[in-house]
């Protein structure tokens, strides 16, 4: 009893990137840049969206909620982080951190989901033209993104059960700069080991079924893009797969780098490199990626600027 009250009443404190005073002003520069570069770019894919009916289609509605996941996990993330580093304020509840641990499992694990149906999307669209749009039809998507989003909230209850159960009866800073499920981990005066095994277990179902998914759907685009007989024709649908496919390649290999494998190898700077990569990179890369070569998000975008984005005409996914 006396462990468990010590455990619901424990504060931690975040050692962030670095502990030096002269570099929290520096760090706050860059991490405040980046985050509203992450909270511009994809309220901009949002809006633009939202707003043009043309866009209204199975790949931009998944794009959006994959915008709005990608706004929600660092914002789970970040403000505590440049509290820290403005008012030097590291301080972070029992209640707070496993909070910020619950949510940001949980919108990690729709991204997850929402990146394996993206890539099936890809897949009916290029192998299976004829029939798209009734295949991904508006029923049809909102399914989806809502299994993607319940799969997500449901995945981390055990998770954050079992972390909360733990005695932290050694230092109470955490050597990250937030709430991460190995660094909470290390902070333990008891066993970790039947947790690690169940965790692990855990962590590795949605993302294994997740890339079989995406590795299939790719194989059979792959082989349909070579069937076709121009160049042009080639070149046109990988075009509409090289972005998700970039995406995905970025933010499964630093996930999986840092998560999916033995605690015995765990590195504190290297994980917390990793883990900026794809909680600040990915989502800061995901709109230029999406967007850059994307004529029709570009027309939609100037259509916006000149005040005609309410487009007629119907699609899918409305």
């Amino acid at each position: 009893m006396a462990n468990e009250n010590q455990t619901v009443n424990t504060d931690f404190y975040l050692v962030g990137f670095s502990d030096v005073p002269e570099l929290q002003g520096l760090l706050f520069c860059v991490f405040v840049s980046v985050y509203l570069m992450i909270a511009a770019g994809n309220l901009i894919i949002m809006t633009v969206v939202y707003s043009d009916r043309r866009l209204h289609t199975p790949m931009y509605f998944f794009l959006s909620n994959l915008s709005f996941v990608d706004i929600g996990y660092t914002s789970v993330i970040f403000p505590k982080m440049l509290v820290g580093f403005s008012l030097e304020d590291t301080h972070i509840s029992f209640k707070a951190c496993m909070l910020q641990l619950y949510f940001f499992v949980a919108l990690i694990v729709v991204e997850i989901v929402l990146l394996s149906i993206m890539a099936y999307d890809r897949y009916v669209a290029i192998c299976n033209p004829l029939h798209y749009a009734i295949i991904m039809n508006k029923e049809v998507c909102l399914k989806l993104a809502t299994g993607a989003w319940i799969i997500g909230f449901l995945e981390p209850i055990v998770h954050t059960i079992l972390i909360s159960n733990f005695s932290f009866c050694q230092t109470h800073q955490i050597n990250h700069f937030f709430c991460d499920i190995t660094a909470l981990m290390k902070l333990s005066c008891t066993s970790t080991r039947n947790v690690e095994i169940m965790s692990f277990t855990l962590g590795v179902i949605v993302p294994i079924f997740s890339i079989i998914l995406i590795i299939t759907s790719y194989v059979k685009i792959i082989s349909a893009i070579l069937k076709i007989k121009t160049t042009a024709g080639r070149q046109k649908a990988f075009s509409t797969c090289a972005s998700h496919l970039t995406v995905v390649v970025l933010y499964y290999g630093s996930l999986m780098f840092v998560y999916l494998r033995p605690a015995s190898t765990y590195s504190v700077g290297q994980s917390k490199v990793l883990s900026f990569l794809y909680i600040a990179l990915s989502p800061m890369c995901n709109p230029i990626v999406y967007t850059l070569k994307n004529q029709e998000f570009k027309n939609a975008l100037k259509r916006r600027k000149g005040g005609n984005g309410k487009i007629s005409g119907h699609k899918d996914c409305e």
